[in-house]
């Protein structure tokens, strides 16, 4: 396959930039135009025996550009979907090279991993044919935007807490609370502050009918699988402290829902712009993401972006935590505006964090320095050349784009320059896709009020 090397648009920071959606669809093309292309289906199957499949085509050959071309689809699917059990149907070759890269000993043994800890199973691979991968299985409630009624919601940060009181939609009720779960070995910390705000917020209404959630981390059946906020917690501890909202849901006997941040995120999106098919994505110390699908249901996928491969340069940088490159979190966060400050000859003390180097080019930015503009640009191809990457994963007809990567002067060149990328190389999916960035209105619904309207009302 002759592999086109650059865009059209180049990202004026990273020259060696070859976007996901560039290899696949050309991969894709060709295969098709050989007439020897075979089917390829894959099955992630997950908890409560959700399934969610993808179907493509492969040559039947495991040559170089389509093992490429499978693993980096098979990675994207599960930071996307998320499963214990992979169902490979497609050539055997091809199976076998995927079991033994995803595999304890292989070079994917970290997103073996943490599928274990997210499922609590043995992660496996299974070799089928394309027939015989199971049926595709989603939730089928429309989870979120029920509004009557007394209700709580929270949202757990890294830093501070959230809670909300809310009456048939209204906040009557919202406070903010710093915190520092992150050192914190005892569960009962975590417990204890939860807690206390749901009775605060509680003293606000004259009953509690439900209680939503949004936490960052992996969360599946209402319990926390991985999570930044529990990782000093002891192991042999980690149970009580996942355990932690089944704990509340027993205590107050009312419909209890938690949900990752980055979905309830997508949720308020949808409420305050009425709409419905929407993917948000947050640019902020990581790449946050969540999706709600055109039906109104948030399905319960992974939607761990930051893992996602966006870029196949293969001198693409690698991702300190899970030694893949070209992976999401490198291209929309503070880790991204990072890794583009050599080029932009911009040069800042060595124990400077992200989030002080964010700000330090936000204020060069301010003052019109093409280096830190340059940085934007940059990001904002990026973005451009993946919006119709996740396209082919997600189906939504609105981006939400938000985070404080996106604030300020350099939040619009990146919105710009993607514009750009989209209206020139994918002007189908420009029709497709609008993005919007947070309003004051989106921010008057807030992540604690939406997170309050998960739960569907005991009849």
């Amino acid at each position: 396959m002759t592999q086109r090397s650059k865009t059209a648009i180049a990202a004026p920071l990273d020259p060696g930039f070859l976007p996901a959606v560039l290899f696949n669809r050309q991969y894709d093309d060709h295969a098709r135009a050989s007439g020897k292309a075979v089917p390829l289906v894959i099955g992630l199957e997950r908890e409560c025996g959700l399934v969610s499949r993808f179907e493509t085509v492969v040559s039947p050959t495991p040559d170089a550009d389509t093992l490429r071309y499978v693993e980096r689809i098979v990675k994207f699917l599960l930071w996307s979907r998320g499963g214990w059990k992979l169902h490979f149907g497609g050539p055997k070759p091809i199976a076998g090279a995927i079991q033994k890269t995803y595999s304890p000993r292989g070079a994917r043994k970290f997103d073996c991993r943490m599928m274990e800890l997210a499922y609590g199973r043995k992660f496996e691979v299974v070799a089928t044919s394309a027939n015989k991968v199971p049926a595709a299985r989603d939730m089928q409630v429309p989870a979120g935007g029920h509004l009557k009624g007394c209700r709580i919601g929270f949202d757990l940060g890294a830093s501070d807490y959230k809670v909300s009181a809310v009456i048939d939609g209204e906040a009557v009720f919202t406070e903010e609370t710093p915190w520092d779960p992150k050192i914190q070995a005892n569960p009962q910390y975590h417990y204890h502050h939860i807690s206390a705000a749901l009775h605060r917020a509680a003293a606000r209404m004259p009953r509690v009918d439900a209680i939503g959630g949004s936490s960052a981390g992996i969360i599946v059946d209402n319990e926390i699988r991985v999570a930044s906020l529990l990782r000093a917690i002891p192991k042999k501890l980690f149970p009580q402290a996942s355990a932690v909202f089944k704990r509340i849901q027993k205590e107050w006997n009312v419909p209890v829902v938690v949900m990752n941040d980055g979905d309830v995120t997508a949720l308020a999106g949808a409420l305050s712009l009425r709409q419905k098919g929407m993917l948000g994505i947050a640019m902020g110390s990581s790449e946050a993401a969540g999706f709600m699908d055109k039906q109104g249901r948030i399905l319960g996928w992974l939607n761990e972006l930051a893992f996602a491969p966006v870029d196949y340069n293969p001198k693409a940088p690698a991702d300190e935590w899970s030694g893949d490159a070209g992976v999401g979190a490198l291209y929309f966060s503070q880790q991204a505006v990072n890794k583009l400050l050599p080029a932009a000859k911009i040069k800042l003390p060595e124990n400077m964090d992200l989030p002080e180097r964010l700000v330090e080019v936000q204020k060069l930015m301010a003052r019109g320095d093409e280096r830190a503009a340059k940085i934007y640009e940059t990001i904002g191809v990026y973005l451009g050349y993946t919006i119709p990457h996740y396209a082919d994963f997600y189906d939504y007809a609105h981006m939400l784009v938000l985070g404080r990567v996106t604030t300020g002067e350099g939040g619009e060149i990146i919105l710009s320059k993607a514009r750009q990328v989209l209206k020139q190389e994918f002007p189908e999916c420009a029709g497709a896709v609008t993005i919007h960035v947070p309003d004051e209105k989106t921010r008057r619904v807030g992540q604690a009020v939406a997170a309050a309207s998960l739960p569907k009302l005991k009849k």
